[in-house]
């Protein structure tokens, strides 16, 4: 897998680097994973640009979101239906049909995530799963511990995970949903595509544990070096805990390509 490290803002890289996949498909549909959070919102802003300006459609793409809190329902502005309604889909021309998010209303949890993988098959795979990384290194609510070959399932959150996303729960933990609807890691890598971002120094010691440590279900995101076509996009500050020869080659290229991507092969 690579590991790029740019300057450039991270959802506009992310946009433009959709767009060329979704020009490049070589069939219909053009299959998308889909993730939430703050590190996405610019991609998406992108993403809606792209679409107004004509140079980009939604209409034969299928979007597979990654994760959905239990008990929340789609109207609830902390929902994930909420966030990608606001953020892509009421402004771009995506099918209703075409989206598929976690309904984590279900009456039976673990039979919705069952008809989540059939319709990921039905589809024919994921092109291209887009992701962002936890702090503790989980991928969707994959948390620590996570079985690399884990499936669409009901996971328990982490005290750490819900004090992270507090702030979006007015800095109060106990109204974080301790339970999630997530596609599983064994879902992601079985994706034809990966691209991951990072940023932040809130995200260095898993940008470091990726590049520099085991793979271990210890540190989810380490399981991206398992797949042939994985890249994580990070920023300097989530690269900023590099050490060794992967801090002496970026330090290095960046001194001679100051204003280019570095990019390393893990």
């Amino acid at each position: 897998m690579k590991l790029i490290i740019t300057k450039h803002n991270l959802g506009l890289w992310a946009a433009s680097y959709i767009r060329t996949r979704w020009q490049a498909r070589s069939k219909e549909p053009f299959v998308l994973g889909l993730p939430t959070g703050g590190t996405v919102v610019d991609m998406y802003a992108a993403l809606v640009g792209l679409v107004k300006n004509g140079k980009m459609s939604f209409r034969n793409i299928v979007t597979f979101n990654m994760d959905e809190y239990v008990g929340l329902p789609p109207q609830h502005e902390q929902s994930y239906h909420y966030y990608m309604h606001q953020h892509l889909f009421s402004q771009v021309d995506a099918p209703s049909a075409n989206i598929h998010i976690l309904n984590g209303m279900a009456p039976d949890l673990h039979a919705e995530c069952s008809l989540y993988e059939k319709a990921i098959e039905q589809a024919g795979g994921i092109d291209l799963f887009l992701g962002g990384v936890g702090r503790n290194g989980h991928l969707a609510f994959n948390e620590p511990g996570s079985a690399f070959n884990s499936r669409t399932r009901v996971m328990e959150l982490t005290d750490s995970t819900r004090q992270a996303n507090a702030r979006f729960f007015g800095n109060n933990p106990a109204l974080v949903p301790s339970q999630a609807l997530t596609v599983g890691i064994g879902t992601v890598l079985q994706a034809k595509e990966l691209l991951f971002l990072a940023s932040g120094v809130s995200k260095a010691e898993a940008v470091a544990r990726l590049a520099q440590g085991e793979i271990t279900p210890s540190w989810p995101i380490t399981a991206l070096k398992t797949h042939s076509r994985a890249a994580l996009l990070a920023d300097p500050e989530a690269a900023s805990a590099l050490t060794g020869p992967a801090k002496a080659y970026w330090e290095q290229a960046r001194a001679q390509h100051p204003d280019e991507d570095v990019i390393l092969t893990l």
